[in-house]
């Protein structure tokens, strides 16, 4: 399912905070993990060249080493691990070398050596995510500030959120959530948000407006508590600890978010799409809220196809032969 996972880090403490999580999501899916190191490519003139050359080797060797360092922390968890150094720019070569070799998810941290910043992601990370054709799990670099030299043996994802909406297609994140959450003994939130549905604005509401608004809210709350129960009686969730949501709101990211922080989650699992998501965008409108303002990590299972294309000869031509 989730048997190979690219791992770009570039470095800095706040790109190494997601290491905890690929020990945490590695284990239940045996996966092989791929640590890769990106190196910009410089465009100096020609006459300086020669400089640019042996600084590439520089770099490549601390690169190397860095990822040495990195993978036999990993291994020490029985954690299959091969390491990458390349030169290219940086989001593309990342999402190029993850479609190239059919890797199932690429773990990113919020944030790199660029810094902290007021915004949910940086910029190299938003590229990644619009352009990456995997699933995803981003996780929040200022939660983790300090704490990446230490791998934990206790479960990471002790409450995993899992927003629904009834649709077949918001499903596909189940059987990754299930296989982490047998693994971690973690108890699953399923969610389903009704919303209050728009009325005409010109006038405030009239009482007609008000009782049929209330009529359609109630309606889908009933089916929304059938939907929640058969979901509960599933063979595939047996012996998971589950605790259902049934939330009427306004505004069904604020009610999500709220819930977040409510019941201590973990992780947000999501499906790329809900029932009305467009293939013609790679996310939903919920998932692109919670890329943006989520406070906690997120996992996306991508229900698209991924696109074949071919791999640039540039950025091969400076791959490390793998071990």
């Amino acid at each position: 399912m989730l048997d190979t996972i690219l791992v770009p880090l570039d470095g800095s403490q706040l790109a190494d905070c997601v290491l905890p999580h690929v020990v945490a999501i590695a284990r239940p899916f045996d996966a092989e993990i791929t640590l890769l190191r990106m190196l910009e490519k410089n465009h100096a003139g020609t006459s300086a060249q020669l400089f640019d050359l042996l600084n590439w080797q520089i770099n490549k060797t601390r690169s190397l080493l860095y990822l040495d360092k990195i993978q036999a922390r990993l291994e020490t968890s029985n954690i299959r691990v091969q390491t990458e150094v390349l030169e290219g720019l940086i989001a593309e070569g990342i999402t190029e070398y993850a479609q190239s070799r059919g890797m199932k998810l690429i773990i990113l941290s919020s944030h790199g050596r660029h810094g902290l910043t007021q915004w949910g992601i940086s910029s190299i990370t938003q590229k990644i995510i619009l352009s990456a054709q995997t699933s995803l799990l981003i996780v929040r670099a200022h939660q983790y500030v300090g704490h990446s030299d230490e791998l934990p043996e206790a479960p990471l994802y002790r409450h995993i959120l899992v927003p629904l909406d009834g649709s077949q297609r918001a499903e596909n994140v189940l059987p990754a959530v299930t296989q982490l959450a047998n693994f971690h003994k973690s108890q699953i939130h399923l969610v389903q948000v009704i919303q209050t549905p728009e009325m005409a604005r010109q006038m405030p509401p009239v009482r007609e407006d008000i009782e049929l608004s209330n009529r359609i809210v109630e309606r889908n709350r009933e089916e929304a508590e059938r939907y929640l129960e058969q979901l509960k009686s599933r063979s595939y969730l047996e012996g998971i600890a589950i605790q259902t949501h049934l939330i009427a709101s306004d505004n069904a990211a604020v009610a999500l978010h709220q819930l977040v922080e409510q019941e201590q989650i973990d992780l947000v699992a999501l499906s790329a799409h809900g029932y009305s998501g467009n293939h013609q965008w790679p996310y939903g409108s919920m998932v692109n809220n919670f890329i943006m303002y989520g406070k906690v990590s997120l996992l996306i299972v991508q229900d698209l196809p991924a696109r074949q294309e071919s791999t640039s000869p540039e950025l091969l031509s400076t791959e490390r032969t793998e071990r």
